[in-house]
């Protein structure tokens, strides 16, 4: 892993030259790819159902006894974290007869299915069959919720979606996960989310790949604050770190020490952070907008849930008040800036106008993310994996 100060010069140097990262070729990827229903279900079971997936922040459930239940790719979820303080991750299905055992949010000891009031601890095991005199004899030690692989780190919580799957954050990481340790992401404050839906979750995801786009797709949001065609990029496993250096890098640095140069994110230049497949993080200097995209419910969809956290607490209501309003302004520049010209690219792709897209040689994040899903949906590990 590169130093920050010396991924700082190096986008320094891109901005003072008009130059960018490139790879030696361009990367051509079939139109199918986003469209075909098959690609789709093999990208569910090879990659959603088998990789770690950050599905919660510590700040969401900081608290013994607090829980989240959501949806995943279709998959009903449970996180919660104990009276140990331990966080688990769940199927939310009954072991009765497969309804939820819990909704939205909160914070309780104990999970009851609201259909039949069968009763479950908060390590999922199951404690209380109503009326269990006229039901009959169950082995209750094996009726607990189905529990998934769950791992807390760095602040996130990640769940693997298939029991007793192998999950090893280290080897998926290498070393990546230092930065969220660094930023002190384990203590900062859940503000809140905002859902928005879209095109195919790879459409989606592309955009947050590349800044070749900037100008003239974000000319008086994005492209004041940061050039076009201007992109650091770094992998880990198949996870990357993006730098986008400001206009203004040269004038930031210029009195900063050059030891204290990886200590100026967000004051000459911004890292968006990419966890493959699907989370796309910006540490913004007013607010952080992590987008978790979930594919589905078909091929030409997506729903993305844009979460907002910062590091301090919100202090009043003005406080408040202002934390809505940049959420807001997040979420509509996102929604219509980026998903709605998605949606245009997927009528376009099913019209079946071309057969293949193209990634240029400037476009390295979104050919490195395809040489991965690729590389998953190959399925043999004796394949050697894309390098950046």
């Amino acid at each position: 892993m590169k130093q920050l100060g010396d991924v700082a010069e190096i986008m320094l140097d891109y901005v003072e030259n008009k130059k960018t990262f490139q790879t030696d070729k361009p990367l051509r990827v079939p139109s199918k790819t986003y469209t075909d229903k098959d690609q789709f279900n093999a990208e569910m079971e090879l990659v959603f159902k088998r990789t770690p997936l950050m599905l919660a922040f510590t700040a969401e459930l900081p608290n013994p006894g607090d829980y989240k239940a959501m949806e995943a790719v279709g998959m009903p979820v449970l996180i919660n974290r104990d009276k140990q303080g331990k966080v688990r991750a769940f199927l939310n299905v009954c072991s009765h007869r497969g309804a939820p055992v819990a909704e939205g949010k909160g914070n309780c000891a104990r999970f009851t299915c609201k259909y039949h009031s069968w009763t479950f601890g908060a390590d999922g095991k199951l404690i209380g069959i109503a009326e269990a005199s006229t039901f009959g004899d169950v082995d209750k030690s094996q009726m607990g919720l189905r529990e998934l692989p769950c791992e807390e780190r760095a602040g996130m919580i990640f769940v693997c979606l298939t029991p007793n799957a192998p999950m090893n954050l280290d080897t998926y990481f290498r070393g990546y996960l230092e930065d969220f340790e660094a930023l002190d992401f384990a203590n900062w404050t859940y503000l809140g989310n905002r859902t928005i839906e879209g095109a195919n979750w790879k459409i989606a995801f592309d955009g947050y790949l590349e800044g070749y786009h900037f100008k003239s797709l974000h000319p008086d949001t994005i492209f004041p604050r940061t050039p076009s065609n201007t992109t650091h990029y770094e992998g880990f496993g198949p996870n990357m770190r993006i730098g986008f250096p400001q206009h203004t890098i040269a004038e930031q640095l210029k009195d900063v020490p050059r030891e204290k140069w990886g200590e100026c994110e967000n004051e000459g230049y911004d890292f968006v952070r990419i966890f493959f497949p699907n989370v796309s993080i910006f540490v913004a200097p007013e607010i952080t907008q992590v987008a978790q995209l979930f594919p589905g419910p078909t091929p030409d969809k997506n729903r993305t849930v844009l979460n907002y956290l910062r590091r301090e607490p919100v202090k009043d209501d003005a406080d408040r008040e202002a934390v809505e309003a940049a959420m807001n302004f997040f979420r509509d520049v996102t929604y219509e800036e980026d998903y709605v010209i998605g949606m245009q690219i997927q009528k376009g792709l099913e019209s079946g106008a071309h057969d293949e897209l193209v990634f240029g040689r400037n476009e390295r994040g979104n050919q490195f993310f395809h040489e991965w899903l690729n590389w998953y949906l190959e399925d043999d590990p004796s394949t050697p994996e894309p390098k950046m």
